[in-house]
């Protein structure tokens, strides 16, 4: 893919859609000012495309990239300008896409057109394109298990349908493995208990929880949530064998 094609389709610019009166005294401009990796021709029309786009992709607006102050007019802002730090960022973003899409190239194509790497294939509407895990563990280290948990939940209420983060049962089983081997046995327990409930018809979900139980040392709690995965599933066999050497270890 040419870097112009690229640049139409990604854009790093970030000028948002304006409200309809800023848009009376501002128009796209025709030549750019300051650009460093946007060709220096490139037209308005194709910039005003581009930068919406982008817009959308990570669910942004001009202040993001550029400085100005949100809700003011258009005009009032410095577009040309690179104390925005994020702008520097997004420049690199759009070297790096460009260096992946060129690597693409080398590769032959398992269907019948060329796999291409797009803003949108990592952003998804968010500007940082983290993984539901990283999500919550960031969640976690500013307000605990109850903060991660209630990221979780916004996330879920905002993200569900954009498939932009995995939120399988195994999200949370991974996070909580993560609490579990920073000794936080009683946050691991809490987000394995969420999972359970979030995942209710998953016997995986249940064993997972009754692990939990057996390695904080409640055993009892640890049976009953095995013979929950085994309702939900008789064929789950690990759970079956744990179960038998919990009644195993109980009955000496």
């Amino acid at each position: 893919m040419s870097p112009r094609r690229l640049a139409f389709v990604l854009g790093f610019l970030v000028l948002a859609p304006s409200p309809a009166k800023a848009q009376e005294s501002w128009s796209w401009p025709e030549r750019l000012k300051n650009p460093k990796v946007l060709p220096k021709d490139f037209p308005a029309a194709k910039l005003q495309a581009v930068m919406k786009g982008f817009t959308r992709a990570l669910g942004v607006r001009c202040t993001h990239c550029h400085v100005g102050q949100e809700g003011q007019p258009l005009q009032t802002f410095d577009f040309a300008s690179d104390q925005n730090p994020n702008k520097a960022r997004a420049r690199e973003m759009y070297l790096m896409l460009g260096d992946i899409n060129g690597h693409l190239k080398k590769i032959t194509p398992s269907g019948d057109r060329r796999v291409n790497m797009w803003c949108n294939t990592c952003h998804r509407g968010r500007p940082r394109p983290t993984t539901l895990v990283e999500e919550l563990g960031e969640a976690y280290r500013k307000a605990g298990v109850t903060g991660a948990i209630d990221r979780y939940r916004e996330l879920r209420e905002k993200f569900a349908l954009a498939g932009a983060y995995d939120f399988r049962e195994h999200s949370l089983d991974e996070f909580a493995d993560e609490l579990r081997e920073g000794k936080d046995g009683a946050g691991s327990l809490a987000v394995l208990r969420l999972n359970a409930s979030e995942f209710p018809q998953s016997s995986d979900a249940w064993e997972s929880l009754a692990n939990g139980y057996r390695t904080a040392g409640n055993a009892e709690l640890a049976a009953i949530y095995y013979r929950k995965a085994l309702e939900v599933d008789p064929q789950n066999e690990t759970a079956l064998e744990s179960l038998r050497g919990l009644e195993r270890h109980q009955s000496r």
